[in-house]
């Protein structure tokens, strides 16, 4: 075989697989990534939540929240408890930093479908927007984006608002 022909990458140690090679560094990517997601979806099941409308969740929060609370809900302003110059508080993080895990998923839900209420926030209503699935999904992508310990909580505050 003509050794112009080779991948350099295979010179230094890639894998064959079949009619292609992977580089050995994308392999052990592909491993990791492969065991992440893997590692994700226990921890999704673990809680009850379906990894497949986590997923739609994630593409509904992509497309229509990340704007405002940021990649992954991680937040887009550092001081999300004082008002702007209009006096609306900014949309808050969704994940530890803020407050979403302190309420039952119906509230969560509430929130979603009539937005911030007059004079606190600028969320918009959602209801008109987006699908009923749609904020089911996005809820249950946002409860994907807890730890443990503040899923833990939440829980409690959940089995509470469901007790009569």
């Amino acid at each position: 075989m003509n050794a112009a022909k080779i991948p350099l990458w295979a010179l230094l140690g890639g894998v064959a697989l079949g009619p292609a090679a992977v580089p050995p560094v994308a392999a052990a990517e592909q491993q990791a990534a492969s065991a992440t997601t893997a590692d994700m979806e226990a921890r999704l099941k673990a809680r009850g939540l379906d990894p497949v409308v986590v997923a739609r969740g994630r593409v509904v929060f992509d497309t229509h929240c990340a704007r405002c609370h940021g990649a992954e809900g991680a937040g887009k302003v550092r001081n999300w408890r004082e008002p702007d110059a209009a006096g609306n508080y900014p949309a808050p993080p969704l994940n530890d930093a803020g407050y979403a895990w302190n309420h039952p998923t119906e509230a969560l839900l509430e929130s979603v479908h009539v937005g911030s209420p007059q004079g606190y926030g600028i969320m918009p209503q959602w209801e008109k927007k987006l699908s009923e699935r749609d904020m089911l999904d996005v809820v249950s992508y946002i409860k994907s984006l807890w730890s443990d310990a503040a899923y833990r909580e939440w829980m409690d505050i959940e089995r509470a608002s469901q007790e009569p």
